[in-house]
């Protein structure tokens, strides 16, 4: 029997990674190291994932969201996984997504959007925005996307929207430019940017000097240009989905290669939780912690 990419039900890895956001190399790791998922072979030797495998994916990755590893989740049947969505959206119930929001969503409406996050800018300031609009909104767009009420596509508007507002909202806002100078980028297997630009709008309205070079840097790139820009402070991001072991070495091994006076500042849902209390790295689980970071961090220098 023939097999390919185009038989009904059956989806490629890179069908799988834009669906579930995980990376090629992050399902390849989880397939040798914990057998899941299982794909099978097309005639060409190409993976190829069922609808049902995808669907148990996009479990895991909204209850990695939530704190859960990999190796924990990656071993629980469908039914348990179901169990643990429905008692965290027991404790969650979405209160943004909704309305002209959810409309202009689903409409793929630009201007409706926009109006909604200029509001929001004008009423609550740029901290105000992220803190509460956007990182909020983040998790319920999770929510209604896992529910299949939300698609791919929809996902995928709203996250280029929002970095496109963030972005024209940075070029025009005043930046002072104080200490620290932060350095804002994440590990090469990271690509997901959208808490990085997150970050960097929190810290430049603390008036931090913030370069970012975006995702996927090689560790050497990294250390180079933290020398170059004389950075006080390398700031990454990790998305869920990024294997906390990598991450983990990554992080220690980019400790090593910086100066001891440059910190090492690590967020975002996949962070490492052991990596606190490491000399030289600070853990900030929740972006609304980054002013205090930044006033912590004026207070010792």
């Amino acid at each position: 029997m023939n097999i390919t990419a185009s038989s009904p039900s059956l989806l490629n890895i890179a069908a799988v990674e834009r669906e579930t956001g995980l990376l090629k190399d992050t399902l390849r790791v989880w397939e040798r190291r914990y057998g899941f998922p299982t794909p099978i072979r097309d005639d060409a030797g190409e993976r190829l994932y069922t609808r049902e495998q995808v669907d148990r994916l996009r479990l895991i990755c909204r209850l990695m969201d939530q704190g859960w590893r990999p190796g924990k989740l990656l071993a629980l049947p469908p039914d348990e996984l179901d169990a643990l969505i429905a008692a965290d959206r027991s404790t969650h119930t979405p209160t943004l997504l909704s309305g002209e929001l959810a409309a202009a969503l689903r409409a793929h409406d630009v201007d409706a959007l926009r109006r909604t996050f200029q509001t929001v800018l004008l009423e609550k300031g740029l901290k105000g925005l992220i803190t509460e609009l956007i990182a909020p909104l983040n998790v319920d767009i999770g929510e209604a996307w896992l529910r299949g009420d939300l698609g791919v596509p929809d996902e995928h508007f709203y996250t280029e929207q929002v970095q496109t507002f963030l972005r024209g909202a940075l070029a025009s806002y005043p930046r002072p430019g104080k200490p620290p100078r932060v350095l804002l980028t994440t590990l090469p297997e990271e690509e997901h940017g959208l808490g990085l630009l997150m970050v960097e709008v929190m810290l430049s309205a603390e008036g931090a000097h913030c370069c970012s070079l975006g995702p996927r840097m090689p560790l050497t790139d990294i250390v180079r240009a933290a020398q170059t820009a004389d950075a006080d402070v390398v700031a990454l991001s990790f998305s869920a989905a990024f294997p906390a072991r990598q991450a983990l070495e990554g992080l220690r091994a980019l400790r090593a290669s910086l100066p001891p006076t440059v910190e090492l500042w690590v967020g975002g849902a996949g962070a490492p939780a052991r990596i606190r209390g490491e000399p030289g790295v600070s853990l900030i689980r929740d972006i609304a912690e980054l002013p205090l970071g930044v006033s912590d961090w004026r207070t010792r220098h």
